[in-house]
């Protein structure tokens, strides 16, 4: 959900009202106002938005160094080792001359040549698993730059009247609902959520082959890292004033609405015929009007709390 700007200007008083029939004029009052509005929104939108990716740039970049270091150590699994190949050519040569001096057969001494090789299916599905973990990485990295300069373009608007600034920033708007910018930036973790897990399954199988007891003992670790990323995920679906809220969290609540209301009206539930999906901000907002009052209440009690010039304190 985009957010809202706060009206923190008179602009009665900021602007001088329209001359008759100027009301949309390329200088109109109206145009004027909107300009400002909608630069408070999008500093604050763009400005999270741009937070968000550089953290996720940056976890992107080590995330994608340790895996490179992982797999470098253990991609050679997946090919016939020529250091082992020559030491056993070397002992079948050995094998060889020890025959020949005591007059033994030459045919005897010679093992099978060593002509193909398989991996070990423990190794394919770790390398695989860590290749995949790094491609997700890899593929953030580039949707994150990618976002990063749509969002530059949203932002870069020439010096025109305000009225073309007006309709221009009201194109881009309109375009990045459109084509779901914001939903795009907001599951952009998701590939590296993704990434990471990927990464502790090829660890558990990786570590089962040298060490039972640590294979168990990470598999319990991630285990329980990702049963809280689900669980803090689920809950603000289900209580409002929950404060795990992320993107995710929203996008997985207009999911649940629309499945509920899908299921209502299948199984003949709904007796209003009313079909309306809302979003988890407009949950808040009707459950903060709900509780109006008491968090008035508690609100001033906060204040004067943590005021050291309330009135009554100061008597």
């Amino acid at each position: 959900d985009f957010p809202v700007a706060n009206d923190s200007f008179d602009y009665e008083q900021k602007y001088p009202p329209d001359e008759e029939f100027e009301e949309m004029s390329p200088k109109a009052r109206a145009f004027k106002v909107y300009v400002d509005e909608s630069a408070k929104m999008d500093f604050e939108l763009v400005n999270c938005w741009r937070e968000g990716l550089d953290m996720l740039l940056i976890f992107a970049a080590l995330f994608s160094a340790v895996v490179t270091t992982f797999i470098v150590q253990t991609c050679q699994s997946l090919q016939m080792n020529n250091a082992e190949v020559g030491n056993s050519l070397m002992s079948e040569m050995i094998r060889v001359q020890r025959a020949m001096v005591y007059g033994a057969s030459a045919v005897e001494a010679v093992s099978p040549a060593v002509t193909s090789f398989t991996p070990k299916t423990a190794d394919r599905w770790v390398n695989g698993l860590w290749f995949m973990s790094l491609g997700l990485s890899l593929a953030t990295t580039l949707l994150a730059v990618l976002a990063k300069q749509w969002i530059h373009q949203y932002m870069t608007i020439p010096s025109v009247s305000p009225r073309t600034r007006c309709r221009i920033r009201h194109f881009r708007y309109r375009a990045l609902e459109k084509w779901r910018v914001p939903i795009i930036i907001d599951l952009l973790p998701v590939l590296m959520h993704a990434a990471l897990g990927l990464f502790f399954i090829g660890l558990v199988v990786y570590l089962r082959s040298l060490s039972t007891a640590m294979a168990v003992g990470m598999a319990v670790i991630g285990g329980v890292a990702f049963t809280v990323y689900l669980v803090t995920t689920i809950l603000p679906v289900l209580y409002p004033d929950c404060a795990y809220k992320t993107p995710l969290s929203a996008h997985s609540f207009t999911m649940f609405s629309f499945l509920r209301q899908h299921s209502l009206r299948f199984f003949r539930l709904n007796r209003t015929g009313v079909w309306k999906l809302q979003s988890l901000r407009d949950i808040e907002l009707d459950t903060v009007e709900g509780q109006g009052h008491a968090l008035d209440a508690s609100a001033i009690g906060w204040l004067f709390n943590i005021s050291s010039t309330f009135p009554s304190k100061a008597s």
